[in-house]
């Protein structure tokens, strides 16, 4: 059992746009911004909540001349009707990527599937979040993104060329297993936000995440210079695809990216998103088993697997870990967060001009 503050959801919302309000945001971003957070901090995700994002922004964002605050999307011509093409012009990602996921919503409703690619764009975090709200809304959704460094090295490669390169999909299987599936993974062995996590926790990583100057193993998030692919030649095709993707798109060399003081002429630094939703009746073929609809064929399928016994043992489907983290968000009316985690948001709030006093909030223990 490890002690957490209980922050209300207003409370942490006011604070984390007051903090992107600070840095000149407009109050449409500001808000996008803390229902991203909110989002990720209601689904237990401590590696991209408003301390990644704020630091992101620090690190390669506003405060660096890589995000742009008030920026505007421009939506560029295209001949196919179920596809838009924006140029983001470096706006805040999560804004971006809400209004690109709701873009790509409304279309799928009228052509059953859609994509949104995205150029120029400021790294939108964690990925699992956008699919996840449009799941909840009955869309099959999909996104992956280039992740604002490269600092992951290729399968037997040794100088890191990749991004940490995450893909998300959600299924709106909620009626039938009371939320979302969803599989939603950076394509290092673990996220360079859980490196930062580790280090503020004073925890070590398992073997095989990351590697240190010399280019040796190391468990020690404090040496880790560039991570591994998950999975040997798997991940790094999966973290490659996203890279191809973006480089379709738009997108320029990997290891330019948010290195503004590096970037030769012609040359550009910003990330890429591609966005996929689908209506699951698009895909139905009409010739389910058994005399099933749709609806009853996925049950079905879900039950099979973890059927024969397999949920006896543990299994569990993706989705299930962030399902149970946002019920105990609901179980105790606010957000959860560590000592650790609580003395981040303290300098946060003493940037923002915005009183956060620790002892007025109820400590759980978790």
């Amino acid at each position: 059992m490890v002690a957490n503050y209980l922050m209300s959801v207003n409370q942490h919302n006011a604070l984390v746009a007051a903090a992107f309000a600070k840095r000149g945001f407009s109050e449409d971003e500001c808000q996008a911004a803390a229902r991203f957070c909110e989002l990720a901090a209601w689904h237990g995700i401590k590696t991209h909540n408003a301390i990644k994002a704020l630091h992101l922004d620090e690190l390669f964002g506003s405060q660096a001349g890589g995000c742009v605050p008030n920026a505007t999307i421009d939506v560029l011509p295209s001949k196919f009707k179920a596809v838009q093409k924006w140029n983001a012009n470096r706006k805040l990602g999560q804004a971006t990527a809400f209004a690109a996921m709701d873009a790509c919503c409304a279309m799928a409703d009228e052509f059953g599937v859609s994509i949104v690619s995205v150029d120029n764009a400021f790294h939108y975090l964690w990925g699992g979040g956008y699919v996840i709200d449009a799941a909840k809304r009955g869309y099959i959704a999909y996104t992956c993104c280039t992740a604002a460094l490269a600092e992951v090295v290729p399968f037997m490669g040794k100088f890191p060329t990749l991004g940490t390169n995450p893909h998300s999909w959600a299924f709106p299987t909620q009626d039938h297993i009371g939320f979302p599936i969803c599989i939603d993974w950076a394509t290092s062995t673990v996220a360079m936000g859980r490196v930062q996590q580790f280090i503020r926790e004073g925890k070590q990583l398992p073997p095989g995440s990351g590697v240190d100057e010399k280019g040796q193993d190391t468990t020690d998030p404090n040496k880790v210079k560039a991570l591994l692919p998950f999975g040997a030649h798997k991940g790094y095709g999966l973290s490659l695809l996203n890279e191809l993707y973006a480089a379709y798109a738009g997108g320029s060399l990997p290891t330019l990216r948010s290195r503004w003081d590096q970037k030769p002429n012609g040359e550009k630094c910003t990330p890429n998103f591609f966005f996929q939703c689908i209506k699951p009746e698009a895909l139905a073929c009409d010739d389910f088993a058994a005399s099933r609809d749709q609806q009853a064929n996925v049950k079905a399928v879900l039950n099979d697997i973890l059927g024969h016994g397999n949920a006896d043992t543990g299994a569990m489907l993706p989705g299930q870990i962030e399902a149970n983290n946002a019920a105990l968000s609901a179980q105790h009316g606010g957000l959860l967060f560590t000592e650790a985690e609580l003395a981040e948001f303290e300098h946060i709030a003493e940037e923002a001009d915005v009183a956060l006093d620790r002892a007025g909030l109820k400590q759980i223990e978790v």
